[in-house]
């Protein structure tokens, strides 16, 4: 079962990547769709295509529905490698290997609530990200599952509250974010700079 609280799992790599983004899609509910996020959406649809299959031994479900309890987490892992009764969740990507560690937070939720709802330790999976048609092998160790629980719970605080953070200009995050029309992020900057400007030709020092 899924609560009014629960929160879907993708927040938590929105909110790694910029919590001001996080809040605009899960608490205004906007959303504005990119050549960016276009493909991510199409990378993913082949990925959930198709039935369940058998090969070399393993059994491969797609779209799969998780939930975690415990962490208040629900969400759709594209695909789940069973090895014998071990899940190895796969997540889809567009683009390349990230320098922040979004992703892999994003992964690690699901291995949390494939644990919750198998009972079987999920030690690790993979990232496959689309522009280098290979995978990322991740492990599940302490440091990232302290991350993820970490960013679970400040997310679902600030998702909880309703508030929306200020904007932070960065252009590398944000030249490249579809909801850049709807964030503003040089908004509140742009007015520092003209309040500045005003003090300035007023003699005010600063």
């Amino acid at each position: 079962m899924v609560g009014d609280d629960s929160l879907p799992l993708s927040a938590l790599q929105h909110w790694l990547f910029c919590p001001r983004q996080c809040a605009l899609i899960h608490v205004e509910r906007l959303w504005e769709e990119n050549r960016l996020t276009a493909e991510g959406r199409v990378l993913h649809d082949r990925a959930d295509e198709g039935i369940a299959e058998s090969r070399e031994g393993m059994r491969v479900l797609r779209s799969v529905h998780v939930v975690s309890g415990r962490l208040s987490l629900h969400g759709v892992a594209d695909v789940v490698e069973m090895h014998g009764s071990v899940p190895f969740p796969v997540e889809y990507k567009r683009g390349r290997p990230k320098a922040h560690r979004a992703d892999e937070v994003q992964l690690c939720a699901q291995a949390i609530c494939l644990e919750e709802m198998t009972g079987q330790n999920v030690p690790e999976g993979a990232l496959f990200y689309g522009a280098r048609r290979r995978r990322q092998v991740v492990a599940f160790d302490p440091e990232l599952r302290m991350l993820t629980e970490r960013v679970a719970i400040e997310a679902s605080a600030a998702m909880a509250a309703g508030t929306l953070p200020v904007p932070i200009y960065d252009p590398g995050r944000c030249e490249s974010c579809s909801l850049y029309a709807l964030c503003r992020p040089q908004a509140s900057r742009d007015a520092k700079n003209w309040m500045a400007r005003r003090l300035a030709r007023a003699g005010v020092p600063e």
